[in-house]
């Protein structure tokens, strides 16, 4: 890891900016060279006796500029207002604070640049028409290493300052075109160009404009990373880093600020001692949320993802009422906390039936921008779908709408496709209250099965009764001590335990049969004997099955909680380097049992079972349904024709 000197880029120095930033902002003229227009360019339109500012042009003396087009007038000020109803809205206003003062920053970048970089110096000469001949080749290079560095900054300081104003919304914008570096300015002018051109195109309100500004910025800083892979002369803005106060900006190198894609959260958070029953699934879902944490930004790898006890995908299942709100909001409550003491990026993103559109091709391309957003390597995510059963349809189910078909295929390809990579920085909920209306395929690419049971016991029912009534009065709470069978551990271990035998009849007679004819399934040998029984049982128990339980014992050879110590002070364990975190987790790591293995394979094989069962019990009453309304018909019809 490259070691770099942090030095403030002091807010004179940016604010020295303002007046060239504005310019910019208010208008210029540029000539697009490698991108073709979209919209027409804006026309000024002011009432006669009104003076307006001169427009921004900026020149490098002694550098030419080659033309393919006739230029256009760009007024980023006047596109996004016009976008209102006569007034600046203020989320406008907030696009173009945003967009000057991102200009400014990466103006106050390239003077640090040139100056360090011996460019001043050149430019100077260049001025003077003094340049020598070895020199005009370095000066050149200086200038291009200046536009990327401009234009990386901009792009980097805009999606920083737009990120607390994006919402749900996405656009699709495609590839940056109009990246120039022949020099800085020109830089910049073809970036505003192809954003004014992008804003005309896509910007229609005020949630499609914010989404336009954060996409093109995201997308100019990728471009300029794989430009500036081969670009010379960048060292001095590669090996140092300059942080904005004012802001809470870093900028260090080509890298995107870690901050820079981190929304608020609009949900009530729930503490775990909120969330009653479910135990397994809580405990699973406090664990999984340190896990996330031990990501490492720098590598961009999770050592719980190395050692292979990582949760990527889930499923939580259960009926109406008992308690998968809760736990999602337990969840992104944690880890919201988490992120904020350790300062990395989270986002959160949910997919519902909203985003299930009519128009052929919409509902898969919100699901990838669904993906997309939380795989995301540079923030932490956490993915939820709620009523996966309605969001995503059954292959080969006439009932199923073209747009769920799109839906689950773009979720199969994603979790456990080709391409998929799990780097361990996110995870994927899938929620229903009815998983047997869940394509197999797509059910069996949860690695994890959370059974959100709700309250259970005489205890459960007393601490949930006292925590939804709240403190507004003064009944006593009798021969019972509240929560105290919420406590996480002793909930778990007899939960684990609870699976050393199956619960679903149908996997029981498999079990009992089993064990009765090879004794106590103590071996490898005598389990795969075991889970080959199963799947004669259900055909649907394959291979795939199989890898799921695996990862769910390497999950409980990890049976360790991560200290709490260590997510209040993150330079215990985040902050420390990956391979220090990875030898820290391989000292709390224990052996995989014997036990282990069977309590996975019962409570995997118990959901498959439970979910087979009742999708078959829900078609046998479909078919019922049917033959009864045939049979109904037919006397109908009969007694007409008598």
């Amino acid at each position: 890891m490259n070691t770099r000197d942090t030095m403030e880029l002091k807010e004179e120095t940016i604010r020295s900016q303002y007046e060239a930033a504005l310019g910019m902002v208010l208008g210029f003229d540029h000539a697009p060279r490698l991108a073709k227009p979209l919209v027409a360019a804006v026309t000024a339109e002011r009432s006669p006796g009104i003076g307006t500012r001169p427009t921004f042009r900026s020149t490098v003396p002694g550098m030419a500029t080659r033309t393919t087009a006739r230029p256009g007038g760009v007024r980023l000020s006047e596109r996004i207002e016009g976008l209102g109803d006569g007034l600046v809205s203020p989320v406008q206003a907030a696009c173009l604070n945003a967009l000057r003062r991102a200009l400014a920053i990466a103006l106050a970048i390239g003077e640090t640049f040139s100056a360090q970089s011996g460019l001043a110096e050149l430019k100077k000469a260049n001025l003077e028409g003094r340049v020598p001949e070895p020199k005009r080749g370095e000066f050149g290079e200086l200038l291009q290493g200046e536009a990327l560095v401009v234009l990386f900054t901009f792009a980097n300081a805009l999606a920083y300052l737009i990120a607390p104003h994006v919402g749900p919304g996405t656009v699709e914008l495609g590839e940056v075109e109009e990246v120039l570096t022949d020099n800085a300015p020109l830089a910049l002018q073809g970036a505003l160009w192809e954003l004014d051109q992008d804003i005309g195109a896509l910007g229609a309100d005020d949630v499609k404009l914010v989404a336009v500004v954060s996409a093109f910025a995201e997308a100019l800083m990728k471009k300029v990373q794989i430009r500036a892979e081969n670009g010379a002369r960048v060292s001095v803005f590669t090996g140092a880093s300059w942080k904005v106060e004012a802001d809470g900006l870093t900028i260090a190198g080509f890298k995107p600020a870690k901050a820079a894609k981190a929304g608020m959260i609009a949900m009530a958070f729930k503490k775990p001692h909120e969330v009653v029953g479910n135990h397994i699934a809580k405990y699973q879902s406090l664990r999984l949320s340190k896990m996330l944490m031990a990501y490492d930004f720098e590598r961009r790898l999770n050592p719980f993802a190395e050692l292979g006890g990582f949760i990527f995908t889930f499923m939580g299942d259960g009926k109406p009422g008992t308690g998968k709100t809760t736990l999602i909001q337990m969840m992104a409550g944690l880890l919201d906390g988490y992120c904020k003491v350790a300062g990395y990026p989270f986002r959160y993103q949910n997919f519902s039936i909203d985003q299930i559109d009519s128009y052929q091709g919409k509902s898969g391309q919100n699901a990838k921008a669904f993906i997309d957003s939380v795989i995301d390597p540079s923030v932490i995510g956490f993915g939820t779908i709620d009523d996966i059963d309605q969001v995503a349809g059954k292959r080969g189910d006439r009932q199923s709408s073209a747009g769920q078909q799109e839906v689950t295929a773009v979720f199969m390809g994603a979790f456990a496709g080709a391409g998929t990579v799990v780097r361990g920085n996110c995870t994927f909920g899938m929620f229903s209250n009815y998983p047997e209306n869940v394509d197999d395929a797509l059910r069996q690419r949860a690695g994890a099965r959370f059974l959100v049971d709700g309250p259970q016991s005489r205890e459960d029912y007393i601490d949930i009764l006292s925590l939804l009534l709240g403190k507004n009065h003064a009944i006593p709470v009798g021969e019972h001590e509240l929560f105290a069978a919420q406590e996480i551990k002793k909930a778990v271990a007899a939960s684990f335990e609870g699976h050393s035998k199956p619960h679903e009849e149908g996997l029981l007679k498999v079990w009992d049969k089993v064990s009765g004819e090879i004794g106590t399934l103590d071996t490898l040998a005598k389990m795969g004997a075991y889970l080959k029984a199963i799947q004669q049982a259900d055909d649907r128990f394959t291979g795939r099955a199989i890898k799921n339980i695996t990862d769910a014992v390497k999950v409980r050879a990890m049976d360790f909680e991560l200290p709490d110590q260590w997510m209040e002070e993150p330079d215990l364990f985040l902050f420390k380097p990956y391979d220090e975190k990875l030898a820290m987790i391989r000292g709390l790591m224990t052996p995989i049992s014997v036990d282990m293995v069977i309590q996975e394979i019962n409570r995997y094989a118990d959901s498959e079972f439970r979910y087979a069962d009742k999708s078959d019990e829900v078609a046998i009453a479909g078919m019922v349904r049917d033959f009864g309304r045939q049979e109904e018909a037919k006397r109908r019809y009969l007694e007409g024709k008598g």
